[in-house]
């Protein structure tokens, strides 16, 4: 029963789909029970407003306490809201972040990071409260109404074992190889890293990821990939998602992108690559940041920041990243920030790749190959 206060019925009045992803969403992702506090922040775009408004109305439905805010649209270089920022601090149970592109970035946290219960600096709020493992909830930059209503309704227990079979492999890996046919070559070191998985588990605090659902991922060791990338399926860029028809070539020395060599797509690559080091540039001009944070900021904006593996078995390439990463037979190489905090960008650029296979290397020398051509090897 939908609270009679709800204004989802007068925006849409026939979109069951909607409306079930939404209780799937509430229910099996993210166990909202009774006396839940939730924020959901959100833009003024109608896909990501009209789903906020669907997962308050589950919300509701499943007896917890939401709450929204709204604040103008926000790229990757921006800063959120004070009053978003604000919010967050208070630590709900449940946080859910569903951008036209991006949350924003934490002023305060840029300026003077939060240390965490772990001893580690956050620059972000949001973060701060999922590590120290306050809250949960999931982020969603640039979902669609059709994203949501294909790809969030799915079979979780499936998704959960593959995520856990790859998890406890990259784990024990010290290595990983990444080759396709149209040219990728890459050795990846991930010795002392462990992975992350995207299974769409967020029941418990400290549990977030993407809806929809879907990857298994972990930060490259620090200057230990090299090799060559080739990038043929999409990846982000300054104004957004590009897919790809010429392959984007990028040499990788030492974990860091080197050269770039391709069409159309490559210029754009490249020209996103320098907007994230001219924005640390500008933000050391205008004293936001230090020095020593504006070279990090700068020397990162080439690091290779994370590898992913997609799993979601409806998620389509549509040149949205949030679905593509997803995307099963895939895996993905990001350029810049990485998800262990030890390197740190202004950005966080997905690159797909298509069919690959790949082979991990153990500590005792030995190796296997988990994915072969795009598919999953068990």
């Amino acid at each position: 029963m939908v609270d009679e206060n709800s204004k989802f019925s007068e925006f849409v009045d026939d979109m069951d789909e909607l409306r079930r992803a939404a209780e799937v969403a509430v229910k099996e992702v993210l166990d909202v029970k009774p006396g839940d506090t939730l924020q959901i922040i959100t833009n003024p775009e109608r896909n990501v407003y009209m789903i906020s408004l669907a997962i308050y109305d589950a919300a509701i439905a499943a007896g917890g306490k939401p709450t929204m805010l709204v604040q103008p649209y926000k790229t990757q270089l921006d800063y959120a809201e004070e009053a978003v920022i604000g919010a967050l601090a208070t630590i709900p149970d449940i946080a859910i972040s569903l951008s036209a592109e991006k949350l924003g970035k934490d002023r305060g946290g840029i300026s003077k990071p939060y240390i965490g219960q772990d001893g580690r600096e956050y620059e972000h709020v949001f973060d701060l409260h999922f590590e120290d493992k306050k809250l949960r909830g999931f982020w969603s930059p640039g979902l669609t109404i059709d994203m949501f209503s294909r790809t969030v309704a799915i079979d979780y227990a499936r998704l959960r074992e593959e995520c856990a079979f790859l998890k406890e492999k990259l784990d024990r890996a010290v290595k990983v190889r990444v080759t396709t046919e149209v040219g990728t070559d890459i050795m990846i070191g991930i010795e002392g890293r462990l992975g992350d998985s995207d299974d769409g588990d967020f029941r418990i605090p400290g549990k977030g990821g993407n809806l929809p659902a879907g990857e298994v991922y972990v930060s490259p060791a620090l200057g230990s990939s090299n090799g060559i990338i080739a990038f043929d399926g999409s990846i982000s860029a300054t104004d957004g998602e590009i897919i790809i028809e010429e392959p984007i070539l990028a040499t990788v020395k030492d974990n860091y992108v080197v050269d770039l060599q391709g069409g159309e797509e490559a210029v754009l690559l490249d020209a996103a690559l320098r907007a994230g080091e001219d924005s640390a540039r500008e933000m050391l001009d205008k004293g936001q940041i230090s020095k020593e944070q504006a070279d990090e900021y700068v020397k990162n904006a080439r690091n290779l920041g994370e590898l992913g593996i997609g799993l979601n078995h409806n998620a389509r390439i549509v040149g949205n990243m949030l679905e593509d990463e997803k995307v099963y037979s895939t895996c993905h190489i990001a350029i810049g920030a990485n998800f262990d905090n030890d390197a740190k960008a202004l950005i966080h650029l997905d690159g797909l790749i298509l069919k690959p296979t790949i082979e991990l290397y153990y500590p005792d020398q030995s190796a296997e190959i988990i994915m072969k051509s795009g598919d999953l090897i068990r």
